[in-house]
């Protein structure tokens, strides 16, 4: 199968899936955003100062309400809806941020000539197949690691030339 026909292939079932699923790739479409903006402003030192002022107000107002169940309850509650929120907003991030990584990943693997195509989407093997593929690179990076401590060059690594257009 061609690249042609793969890219068309796909093409089509994203078409299938976006008809059968719009509602449902608006309501992704706008979390994702929601998720990406969140997360941008969470880190930044503005949102940690926020949350410190926010602690210290609450501190600061102990007194006032005679460090009572209520207001002790404020704090826990406030700080557990944040603290469930943003465990699935984190998460989301990073869920989207490796997989753009595994594609530029792949991307490269699949650019490099000498490079094991083998090596392309790993991270959908089980974890057997995945411990097996480990183990090759681990004897592979000690073979190499023992070449050097007896001085010899590494291994070789020229590209394949380009294929005739």
């Amino acid at each position: 199968m061609n690249r042609t026909t793969i890219v068309s292939v796909g093409r089509h079932l994203a078409g299938t899936l976006k008809k059968h699923l719009g509602h449902v790739e608006y309501s992704n479409a706008r979390f994702d955003r929601f998720a990406r903006l969140f997360g941008r402003l969470s880190g930044r030192p503005i949102a940690f100062n926020l949350a410190l002022a926010v602690i210290l107000l609450w501190v600061i107002t102990g007194p006032l309400f005679g460090f009572s169940d209520t207001w002790q309850l404020v704090i826990n509650t406030a700080t557990t809806i944040v603290t469930f929120l943003m465990v699935f907003l984190i998460q989301h991030t990073q869920n989207r941020d490796t997989e753009a990584m595994q594609v530029k990943l792949d991307e490269l693997i699949r650019a490099v000539e000498w490079a094991d195509d083998a090596l392309l989407d790993l991270e959908e093997l089980e974890e057997e197949e995945l411990t097996l593929l480990k183990q090759k690179y681990v004897s592979l990076a000690r073979a190499a690691r023992d070449k050097a401590k007896q001085g010899k060059p590494p291994r070789s690594r020229k590209a394949k030339p380009a294929p005739p257009e």
